[in-house]
C-alpha cells in the first residue's frame, strides 16, 4: 500500500491551497538547477523554464514528465507565456530575444537579436545606469498575450520599457523610462493583462505594480507589494503576484532587511484589495514557503504554480537551504 502524501493547507479565505512536496517527477540525474519560469497549455501540461541543462522539461498535471526540448538554444532562461493555440513564448534576458516555439519546440518566431542589446548605456547589469531608454530588447524579462493575440514584452534589467508587437511581430509602441514616478520603471520584471486589456506591470525595484491602459497610458498603481517579480491575472480577473521579498536575491548595492517580508505570493481582487497570501521566507526549505519565487501560473483547475531562482539569488553562491524547492504546484481546495 502507498503511503498518502502530506499535505499542508495554505492561503486563507477562498483561496485555499494544498501543496504537494512530491511532485513533480523528475528524471533520475536531472535537475531544474534553478525554475525561472512555468506555464501550462490547454491540456494543463505544465512546461518548465529552467537553468539546468534541458531547459525545457514538460509535465503532465500529475507530475509524470513527458519529454524536453530547447537544450543549447538559449543563454538563460527568464520568462515564459503559453498562448491559447499552445505555442510557447520563451524570454532569453541574457541572449536579449523572445522567442516563439510549437509545443514540441519548433521555432516558429524571434524577437529581438541575439547578442546585440539596443543601446541604453546600461553598465554591468545595474539598472541605475541605464541613459536613454531604447527599443527592443536589452535583457529582456517576460511577455503575455492580450485577447487579440497582440504582445506585450517588459525589458527590464538593461532598459526601462515595455513594448506592445502585432501577433506576427511588428513593434506597435514602446512606454517606459528610468524612475520611479507614473509610467517609470526601476526593473519591469513581469507583466500580466486582465479581462479589460489593461496591462499590469511588476515594476519591482520600485515595490510596485503600475497599471496601464492598453497603449500605454498610466492608469493606477499598487504599492502593497515588496518587489514583484511577475503577475499573473486568472480568467475571473484574480491578480496573482510572486513577490520575491528583501531578504534575497538582492543587487549587491543593497542591504537584506528580515524585518520585512521575504519570499510570498499573494492574491489580489482587481481593484488591488488582497485576498489571500502565503510563504513569507521564514522556513523556505519547507513546502508551501519560498527563498526567491520568480514565476507564478494558474491551471485551468485553479492549481496555482510557482518556480523560484534559488540559485541566482543567492548571489551564485548556493546559498539557499540545499533543499529548498525549486518548483511547487498548490492543488486548489474547492468546497
Amino acid at each position: 500500500m502507498t503511503a498518502r502524501r502530506t499535505m499542508k493547507v495554505l492561503g486563507g479565505g477562498e483561496f485555499l491551497y494544498e501543496v504537494d512536496p512530491a511532485w513533480p517527477q523528475v528524471p533520475e540525474g536531472w535537475s531544474f538547477h534553478e525554475v525561472a519560469g512555468v506555464a501550462t497549455d490547454s491540456q494543463d501540461r505544465v512546461y518548465v523554464f529552467n537553468r539546468g541543462e534541458h531547459p525545457v522539461m514538460v509535465f503532465q498535471a500529475d507530475g509524470k514528465f513527458l519529454s524536453s526540448w530547447g537544450e543549447g538554444e538559449f543563454v538563460r532562461a527568464h520568462g515564459i507565456w503559453i498562448g491559447p493555440d499552445d505555442a510557447v513564448y520563451l524570454t532569453d534576458d541574457l541572449g536579449h530575444t523572445v522567442r516563439k516555439y510549437t509545443p514540441t519546440g519548433d521555432l516558429l518566431m524571434t524577437l529581438g537579436t541575439e547578442g546585440s542589446p539596443s543601446d541604453t548605456g546600461v553598465e554591468n547589469f545595474d539598472y541605475r545606469t541605464i541613459k536613454q531608454a531604447a527599443g527592443p530588447f536589452h535583457y529582456p524579462t517576460n511577455l503575455v498575450l492580450n485577447a487579440q493575440g497582440e504582445m506585450y514584452v517588459s525589458d527590464g534589467y538593461g532598459n526601462a520599457r515595455v513594448h506592445k508587437f502585432t501577433p506576427d511581430g511588428r513593434l506597435l509602441i514602446s512606454w517606459g523610462e528610468l524612475g520611479n514616478g507614473p509610467g517609470q520603471f526601476h526593473l519591469p520584471h513581469g507583466i500580466a493583462v486582465d479581462s479589460m486589456g489593461r496591462v499590469f506591470v511588476a515594476d519591482r525595484e520600485n515595490d510596485r505594480l503600475q497599471v496601464f491602459s492598453p497603449d500605454g497610458e498610466f492608469l493606477a498603481e499598487w504599492t502593497t507589494v515588496v518587489r514583484p517579480c511577475q503577475v499573473f491575472i486568472d480568467t475571473r480577473d484574480n491578480v496573482f503576484v510572486a513577490e520575491v521579498g528583501r531578504r534575497v536575491g538582492m543587487f549587491p548595492w543593497m542591504t537584506p532587511d528580515l524585518s520585512v517580508t521575504g519570499g510570498r505570493v499573494s492574491v489580489f481582487n482587481v481593484d488591488g484589495e488582497r485576498q489571500a497570501n502565503w510563504g513569507g521566507g521564514d522556513h523556505p526549505e519547507e513546502p508551501g514557503d519560498f527563498y526567491a519565487p520568480h514565476d507564478v501560473w494558474v491551471d485551468s483547475q485553479c492549481n496555482v504554480y510557482v518556480g523560484e531562482v534559488t540559485w541566482s539569488a543567492g548571489g551564485n553562491q548556493g546559498l539557499a537551504p540545499p533543499n529548498c524547492p525549486t518548483l511547487q504546484k498548490f492543488i486548489r481546495k474547492h468546497d
